[in-house]
């Protein structure tokens, strides 16, 4: 009889203990989940106008109804996680191969926007047909997509042998091409295409203790 009154008042202990510690600290509660997981290899992306929905990191639709000829669809390397939209919340953005049957591996840039609803999908840009991609980079809140294609005029025989880089932003769920951004104290400006501007909050001015032309060789980002 002892042991048992015993066993009660030490449940009735550890009980009030527990109590305590779901009173006190709310983070021990269970708590519901509140959104869905984020995984760009499981989301809807918009290539050509069509939808195509990834499932861990790859697509095979058929080309036409009732057609042997399928559409297949990967992610290219590793998605690289940074914040996009400038939310606090980890995107990804990534390289896209699509095979659709015939001669051309069609490559493309796209990005994958961290909502509550899990993984949005943007749409995806063309970078080339049979490059040579390299991999998919984020600075300053900017995608950068590396790879290398032909010479202007080479046939699809040739080897792709110059080096490419070309930029994006996320611009809501839409993915569009942009100049190359510059951060603080990098260089920006100069009389060349696409020339790198500065992130927002400032402005490209001549180097400190440069003589050279400003208008032709640029200067660096400094804050407004």
């Amino acid at each position: 009889m002892k042991t048992k009154h015993t066993i009660l008042i030490v449940g009735g202990i550890l009980i009030i203990i527990l109590a305590a510690i779901l009173f006190f600290y709310p983070s021990a509660k269970i708590k519901a989940p509140t959104g869905t997981a984020f995984d760009p290899l499981n989301a809807t992306y918009n290539i050509g106008g069509q939808n195509v929905t990834l499932v861990d990191g790859s697509s095979e639709i058929e080309a036409t109804p009732g057609s042997a000829s399928k559409i297949k669809t990967m992610v290219f390397g590793v998605p690289t996680s940074a914040d996009l939209n400038g939310d606090g919340l980890l995107d990804a953005a990534l390289m896209l191969v699509q095979d659709s049957g015939g001669s051309g591996t069609f490559y493309y840039a796209a990005a994958a926007i961290n909502t509550p609803s899990g993984a949005v999908g943007t749409n995806a840009v063309l970078l080339g047909d049979r490059i040579a991609p390299q991999n998919i980079e984020v600075q300053n809140g900017q995608i950068i997509a590396n790879f290398a294609d032909r010479l202007p005029g080479q046939p699809m025989t040739v080897s792709p042998s110059l080096g490419v880089s070309k930029y994006f932003v996320v611009s809501g769920n839409e993915l569009v091409g942009s100049a190359p951004v510059a951060a603080p104290g990098e260089h920006c400006g100069g009389n060349k295409a696409n020339a790198p501007t500065c992130q927002s909050g400032y402005h490209c001015a001549p180097a400190p203790g440069s003589n050279l032309p400003f208008g032709d060789v640029g200067g660096v980002c400094v804050q407004d």
